[in-house]
C-alpha cells in the first residue's frame, strides 16, 4: 500500500487526497460527455439496425473493459503522475515517453479542453436568451461565446489550482448529479408512448453489413474514450494499487450500464428512421414524453452539466502529464513546480489553461488541431497498452507486480481494437493524421535540446 508522501516546507510534493469515489468520478465524469446524447444517430446511420446498434455498444464496451483491465494493472504497478508517459518511458525509453508527453501537452489536452468548452457554449447558445453568444464583440474578431468558453476554462483551472481535493470534490459532486439526471431523462423517454417494436426495425438508408457495424463500434469506442485519465493522477490517489483498478473497472461498468439505458430509452421512444435523422436523438426522445418541447431544454441542461464534469476531469489529468515530463528534466523545469500551499502542479495547470485559451481565440480553426490530436491520443493508447507485455516479460522492472485476470488476452484485444480505430482515423483524415505524425516527430529535436541542456 502506497503511503501518503510526507509534505515538507523545503520541497512540497503531490499529496494523495483522492479516494476511490473521486477516482471513479474521474473515470465516469470524463467519459460521459455529450457523445451519448448525440452518437445514437451516427451509429444507426452506420449499422442500419436498432439491434446492431445495441450490439455495437456491447462490443465497444467489452473492448473498453479489456483496456480498463490493462490500465488497472499498469496503474497498480506504477502509481505515478503522468499515466501513458510513465508506461511508455519505462518500457521503451525516455525519448518515446517524451514524444507522448510532448504531444499531449502541446496539442491533445489543450485542444480537448477547447473542444469541450466550445461544446458547452454551443449548447447554451440554443437557449433564446443566450443566442448572443454567437455574435461578435463589436469589430473585434472574437465572439461572446469564445469569451464564455475561456471563462469556463479559467474557472475549472482555478479550482484545480487551489487543490486536488477541491477539484476531486467538484468532480464527484457533478458526476453524481450527472448520473442522476441521465437516469431521470432516460426515465422520461421511457414514459413516452414508445414501442418496443422499434428494436426490430431497420433504417433503410444505413450503411449496413460488416463495414457499417465496424463504423458503429468505432463510434461506440469514441463514446467510451477518456477512462484512462485517472491513471494520470495516480500519484494523488490514496491506496492506488486498490483504488485505481476499482475506479477503472467499476467506473467503466457503470458507464456501460448508463449507455445501455440511454440507448434503450432512445430506441424505445423513436423508430430507427427518426433516430438516424435527428440532430439530438435524446432531446427528441424526451420531447415525446409528457414534458413535450420543454424536454429539449432539460436535455440541454444535462449536457452542460455533463460537459462541465468532463472539462474538470480533463484539466486535472492533463496537467499531471506535463508535470511528470518536466520533473524528469525533459521539459522546462518550472512546469515541475508544486505549489507550497495547495500541493498542485500549479505552473503546469496555468500553462495548460493558457494554451487552451489560445486555441479558443483561434475560433473554429482549432478543430483541425483537435482532429490531429485524436490520432496522437489513440497511438499513445496502443503504445502504453503494449508496455504491459514488456513489464510482464521483465518482472524485475515492476515496482508493484500486481497482476490481473485477462492477461494476455485482454491487452491484446484492446490493442487490436485501438489499432483498428487508429488505422480508421488515419485513413479517414489522412491530412490531419500526417500532420499529427509530424507534430509528434517535432518533439525529437526538443527532447535532444533539453538533453543537451542537462549536460551543460
Amino acid at each position: 500500500m502506497a503511503s501518503v508522501p510526507e509534505v515538507t516546507s523545503a520541497r512540497p510534493e503531490l499529496v494523495r487526497e483522492l479516494g476511490a469515489s473521486h477516482a471513479t468520478a474521474v473515470v465516469v465524469g470524463v467519459v460521459i460527455g455529450s457523445g451519448i446524447f448525440l452518437v445514437p444517430a451516427e451509429m444507426i446511420q452506420a449499422a442500419g439496425s436498432a439491434r446492431l446498434v445495441y450490439l455495437a455498444w456491447v462490443v465497444g464496451g467489452i473492448f473498453s473493459f479489456f483496456g480498463a483491465l490493462t490500465y488497472a494493472e499498469l496503474g497498480a504497478m506504477k502509481p505515478q503522475a503522468g499515466g501513458e508517459y510513465v508506461y511508455i518511458r519505462d518500457a521503451y525509453g525516455p525519448l518515446a515517453g517524451f514524444l507522448c508527453g510532448w504531444t499531449w501537452t502541446v496539442i491533445v489536452k489543450p485542444s480537448s479542453l477547447a473542444a469541450i468548452s466550445t461544446g458547452i457554449v454551443r449548447i447554451l447558445a440554443n437557449f433564446p436568451q443566450l443566442s448572443f453568444l454567437s455574435l461578435r464583440i463589436g469589430n473585434v474578431p472574437v465572439t461572446w461565446g469564445q469569451l464564455v468558453a475561456i471563462g469556463f476554462v479559467f474557472l475549472i483551472s482555478a479550482i484545480n489550482y487551489i487543490g486536488v481535493k477541491r477539484a476531486g470534490n467538484f468532480q464527484l459532486t457533478f458526476t453524481i448529479l450527472k448520473v442522476v439526471l441521465i437516469i431521470a431523462i432516460a426515465a422520461l423517454a421511457f414514459s413516452s408512448r414508445g414501442d418496443w417494436g422499434h428494436f426490430a426495425q431497420r433504417y433503410a438508408g444505413g450503411t449496413g453489413g460488416i463495414v457499417g457495424f465496424v463504423a458503429a463500434v468505432a463510434a461506440a469506442l469514441w463514446a467510451y474514450d477518456g477512462w484512462s485519465d485517472v491513471n494520470m493522477v495516480a500519484e494523488e490517489v490514496r491506496s492506488p494499487e486498490r483504488n485505481i483498478p476499482l475506479a477503472l473497472i467499476g467506473g467503466l461498468l457503470m458507464i456501460g450500464v448508463l449507455y445501455m439505458l440511454v440507448n434503450a430509452a432512445v430506441q424505445y421512444a423513436l423508430p430507427p428512421t427518426l433516430v438516424a435523422t435527428s440532430s439530438s436523438p435524446m432531446s427528441d426522445a424526451v420531447k415525446t414524453s409528457f414534458l413535450g418541447a420543454i424536454g429539449a431544454a432539460v436535455v440541454s441542461g444535462v449536457m452542460v452539466i455533463s460537459l462541465m464534469t468532463s472539462l474538470n476531469g480533463v484539466a486535472m489529468s492533463g496537467a499531471r502529464m506535463t508535470f511528470a515530463v518536466a520533473r524528469d528534466g525533459n521539459f522546462f523545469s518550472i512546469l515541475a513546480k508544486i505549489h507550497p500551499r495547495f500541493h498542485t502542479p500549479h505552473v503546469a495547470i496555468v500553462t495548460q489553461a493558457i494554451l487552451t485559451m489560445s486555441f479558443l481565440l483561434m475560433g473554429g480553426n482549432f478543430r483541425q488541431l483537435f482532429t490531429l490530436a485524436i490520432f496522437a491520443e489513440w497511438l499513445s493508447y496502443v503504445t502504453a497498452s503494449s508496455a504491459l507485455f514488456v513489464f510482464r516479460t521483465k518482472p524485475s522492472t515492476l515496482e508493484r507486480p500486481r497482476r490481473f485476470l485477462g492477461y494476455p488476452l485482454a491487452p491484446a484485444l484492446f490493442i487490436v481494437a485501438s489499432a483498428a480505430l487508429l488505422y480508421y482515423t488515419f485513413i479517414s483524415n489522412l491530412r490531419n493524421s500526417i500532420l499529427g505524425s509530424l507534430v509528434i516527430l517535432a518533439g525529437v529535436p526538443v527532447y535532444y535540446a533539453f538533453a543537451l541542456r542537462r549536460k551543460v
